[in-house]
Parts: structure tokens; C-alpha cells; sequence
């Protein structure tokens, strides 16, 4: 198992990544673009996790440059969702240009396997669901889910923990209230059968990154 923190500032399960302005501006005027890119910031961020193909098998995080052009990052479970981010980024006043490097995570029965096993041993466990609000776990079958497993019909509700999968390695993202919070998530990934390893990359609320 290994723990270590990202260097990435962390807001909910959304990594917010602000390119600074240019140096070598008066103050009032670098002030006005770092506010004018901190709005930006926020209003990509309430696009993409109001975004209903965004879920708990997803890590997405950005970076805006030079003010007005967005670069896309992180892993998606599902083709849909990297094209989906990408249009609706591309309708905010503000933005002329999207970089999209997302990784579309590639389809696996195991890792779908993987995915909804660690899901269920991590937020099944009393003392970590206080980190979702589906408390009563996966909902029942669906047809989705019967023809794609759970990654095609993923959990839905609030989840401050994100389970990543590649190939049967597994990433864990998202902020926590403490370590041993941090520590018992990956625990309890590491538990089932199949995972070749634990990445515990989730941040610690409050602290400074």
C-alpha cells in the first residue's frame, strides 16, 4: 500500500488548478484577472460536477491559462463524460479555448468488478459513510447496469471519496476529515480481491496543500 498527498489544491472532489497571470502588472490590474479567473473557476467547476455522467468512478480536475483557455485533466470512466465536460466548458462566457486531456479509462469486466467491490467495502463500513449520501448503497438493478456493470450505471448521490480503477490498480480521491479516515479508505480498498494496489492520493480538510 502506499500514502501520499497530491500536490493538487483539492475542493470537494474537484481539483481546482489556477494558472497565475503574467508577472510585470500593476496591482490593481493583476488583482482584477486573478478575481476574473477565480470566477471562472468556480462556474467551470459547478458545470462539471452538476454534470450527471459525473460520478464517483471519475477524478476530473483543470487548469485555466492565460485567463481565458481551459485544460482538462483527470480520468474518466466513460467516454461520455470527457466529450460531455468538454461542451459544456466550451458554452461559459470567459472561455475561448478547451485543451481536453482527459483519460478515458478503458473498459474492463474486472475493473467494473474492482470498482463496485471496493465501493461497497468502503462505504458499507460504518465509520466511513458519513462520506456519502447514499447511505443505503448501489440502488437495485437497473437495465444499464445489467448490460454495462456498475461503471455504465454508477452509484448516485454525493460521494467524497472517488474510486479510480486502471487495470486493477485502484487511486482514491476526494478530502477527508482526518488520516485515519484516510487510512481506513484504503484499507478497505486494499481488501478486495483483485486489486494489485492502493494509490491513497485523498486530501485532509484543513490542511494546506
Amino acid at each position: 500500500m502506499r500514502r501520499h498527498l497530491s500536490k493538487r489544491m483539492a475542493t470537494g472532489v474537484l481539483s481546482l488548478c489556477l494558472v497565475a497571470p503574467l508577472l510585470g502588472q500593476d496591482a490593481t490590474s493583476l488583482d482584477a484577472k486573478q478575481q476574473a479567473v477565480q470566477k471562472l473557476a468556480v462556474e467551470i467547476r459547478k458545470e462539471i460536477v452538476t454534470l450527471p455522467q459525473y460520478g464517483v468512478f471519475d477524478n476530473i480536475h483543470f487548469a485555466i491559462k492565460g485567463g481565458d483557455t481551459v485544460i482538462l485533466r483527470g480520468q474518466a470512466s466513460r467516454p461520455t463524460l470527457k466529450s460531455s465536460i468538454e461542451n459544456v466548458v466550451k458554452k461559459i462566457e470567459g472561455v475561448s479555448k478547451v485543451d481536453n486531456q482527459i483519460e478515458v479509462l478503458p473498459l474492463s469486466s474486472n475493473d467494473d468488478r474492482i470498482r463496485a467491490a471496493v465501493y461497497a467495502s468502503i462505504y458499507r463500513y460504518p465509520p466511513l459513510q458519513k462520506y456519502t449520501s447514499n447511505r443505503g448503497g448501489p440502488r437495485g438493478p437497473s437495465v444499464a447496469r445489467a448490460a454495462g456493470g456498475i461503471t455504465n450505471d454508477p452509484p448516485i448521490g454525493y460521494h467524497a471519496i472517488h474510486i479510480i480503477v486502471q487495470n486493477g490498480n485502484v487511486t482514491l480521491t476526494g478530502v477527508v476529515d482526518s488520516e485515519t479516515d484516510a487510512s481506513l479508505a484504503q484499507i478497505r480498498a486494499n481488501s478486495v480481491s483483485g486489486v494489485f494496489s492502493v494509490d491513497n492520493d485523498l486530501q485532509i480538510a484543513g490542511k494546506g496543500q
